[in-house]
């Protein structure tokens, strides 16, 4: 058994590597070859574990967890061989689980995108929305990234990142119709309860990411936005009808992100159209991610 952290899951993949990576875990769940039952909870009382639990049949299982006491919270992927049983490795920190999230978005941004797209729209500054601009930005040629987020010097300082770390022109914008008015890729990365963007601010042709809340109850994408894109696309379907209340988007309009990769279910219909993928963090991506970050690991 070997133990990780952060800093190997940083070093293990490029993000064009992630986002192969996870076209083929969608594809492999597709198949019904990797198994995703939906998250777990175990209340413990003001707070909680949270577990993500899957099966690539034939190579690994396992879980990740964690808690809910405390933001941010360290989390801990747990990783056994399918042929033995042993634990291979155990991974700590929130790495993977956000450059998995991310790297699922950016398959998303590479079959629904208009492949001319240009200008990447970000509301949020935290690690959810680094990791998906981290993904995009493998998938398309963007010119010009704009940044939006509550906090002035985080939005100058995710700007100035995305210039660092992604060699890719960015700007901090001081108000969030800045960054969507006219942009070709959305991504929405916050924990607001109530809409980040207007609807009317999204162009046609536009294709847009909420990371964040997804409930009728609670969602950072306009309802609007929701009623006129098409199509409407999750990683998770079992996931999106468990949460505890409604989904934003009705079961018989949501389509599976697998299905589209694997030419089971059309993506993008027009160039007009507005796109909308509701990530929820497909189980068991993570159990794929961390096997090819030991395998990583192991070369090294």
């Amino acid at each position: 058994m070997i133990l990780l952290g952060d800093d190997d899951v940083r070093q293990a993949l490029t993000a064009t590597e992630a986002v192969a990576l996870m076209r083929s875990a969608l594809l492999e769940h597709h198949r019904s070859s990797l198994v995703s039952p939906a998250r777990l909870g175990a209340d413990l009382g003001a707070g909680g574990l949270m577990f993500t639990a899957g099966r690539h049949r034939g190579h690994r299982y396992g879980f990740r967890v964690y808690g809910t006491f405390t933001q941010p919270t360290e989390q801990v992927t747990v990783v056994f061989d399918d042929q033995t049983g042993a634990v291979s490795a155990v991974i700590t920190g929130a790495e993977l689980g956000d450059r998995r999230t991310g790297a699922l978005g950016g398959v998303a941004v590479d079959l629904l995108a208009r492949p001319e797209a240009a200008i990447l729209g970000v509301i949020g500054t935290g690690r959810q929305a680094w990791t998906q601009v981290w993904a995009a930005a493998a998938v398309r040629s963007f010119t010009h990234i704009r940044v939006y987020g509550r906090d002035a010097d985080r939005r100058r300082a995710f700007a100035t990142r995305c210039g660092q770390e992604l060699g890719m022109s960015a700007t901090a914008v001081a108000r969030p119709i800045d960054a969507v008015d006219g942009a070709d890729v959305i991504v929405l990365g916050t924990t607001s309860a109530t809409p980040v963007i207007e609807d009317s601010w999204v162009a046609p042709g536009a294709h847009v990411t909420t990371v964040g809340p997804k409930t009728v109850t609670a969602h950072e994408c306009p309802l609007e936005l929701v009623a006129r894109a098409e199509p409407v696309v999750t990683d998770s379907l079992a996931q999106l009808r468990a949460y505890g209340a409604p989904a934003i988007v009705a079961n018989d309009r949501v389509v599976s992100l697998g299905a589209i990769a694997a030419g089971s279910a059309p993506g993008r219909r027009s160039a007009t159209a507005v796109t909308l993928y509701v990530s929820t963090g497909l189980a068991g991506t993570e159990i794929i991610f961390a096997g090819r970050v030991v395998d990583a690991t192991d070369r090294g």
